[in-house]
């Protein structure tokens, strides 16, 4: 494992408007895809998608957590669930799913990290419902998600817990790259962002706007988020001036998920030792 630490500094984010016909948020782009853009076009190449394995049966049912529904700016609803605060803290961590969808793993994460933290946790479904058992149908998921509406779900999120949260967040896969996306819609109210190999922003004018410092834990085997494009992340996150701290793995990509059959967990227990100390002191 290798642990890279770079950059340091703080701006506002710039404000999006997120129309729901629309493929990208507002914030200008340098040029090429924006980075949900280029994990779909990822999910296509029939390398990165076989490397999934079909997940291996896992079941589980919160006791704690509740169900709720929220309005999106887009003129709809989404649903996600919620563990609140038993202390009554400010701090929220929006979570985001795999590219399988909102799955019982990722409840069961979501009750970990309530434990573990004592802070309010909302779990997010940018598939409005649907939840992939195949990569097959994984992969039809992720390609048919578009970016306004995670936008807009994002944005009801943060409508849902409020002006004067703290946001938090973290996300494995897709969701890693969505978490940080959260982390840039969130603004000012941004104050740390976890990503498990999700793929990184590129646009430098985006990055700069930036407000969360950064913890990304990737796989040096992962086909899809390389060696490569981590290192460009880093010097993108150094040019931008923000905090980044990264701890790479030699593992698989999805390597923290139990129920992949690749799943390493000498590597996940060391990754999750650090999202909490990450976590905590930015609490």
């Amino acid at each position: 494992m290798r642990k890279i630490i770079v950059g340091a500094g703080l701006v506002l984010l710039c404000t999006t408007a997120g129309r729901a016909q629309r493929s990208m948020d507002c914030c200008a782009r340098t040029s090429g895809p924006s980075a949900t853009e280029s994990f779909a076009r990822l999910a296509g190449d029939p390398v990165f998608r076989m490397y999934h394995t079909d997940p291996l049966p896992f079941t589980f049912r919160s006791l704690a957590a509740e169900p709720v529904q929220f309005s999106t700016p887009d003129g709809g609803t989404s649903t996600a669930l919620v563990w609140k605060s038993k202390t009554g803290s400010h701090a929220w961590l929006l979570v985001f799913h795999e590219w399988w969808g909102l799955n019982d793993y990722v409840k069961k994460q979501s009750e970990q990290l309530w434990n573990d933290l004592g802070i309010n946790v909302l779990a997010l479904d940018l598939y409005d419902g649907k939840v992939a058992a195949t990569r097959d149908s994984a992969v039809k998921y992720v390609q048919a998600a578009s970016t306004a509406r995670g936008i807009a779900i994002v944005r009801g999120a943060l409508s849902y817990v409020g002006k004067d949260a703290r946001v938090f967040t973290i996300g494995w896969c897709f969701g890693g790259g969505w978490s940080l996306q959260a982390s840039l819609l969130a603004g000012a109210q941004a104050d740390g962002c976890v990503m498990y190999y999700g793929m990184p922003e590129k646009d430098l004018n985006r990055l700069k706007d930036l407000h969360a410092d950064v913890l990304g834990i990737f796989a040096n085997r992962d086909q899809g988020i390389t060696p490569t494009v981590v290192d460009q992340f880093a010097a993108d996150m150094k040019t931008s001036g923000k905090n980044l701290e990264v701890h790479r793995y030699d593992a698989v990509h999805a390597f923290a998920n139990p129920s992949n059959p690749n799943y390493d967990a000498q590597a996940t227990g060391d990754a999750y030792t650090y999202t909490l100390a990450f976590l905590k002191a930015h609490l």
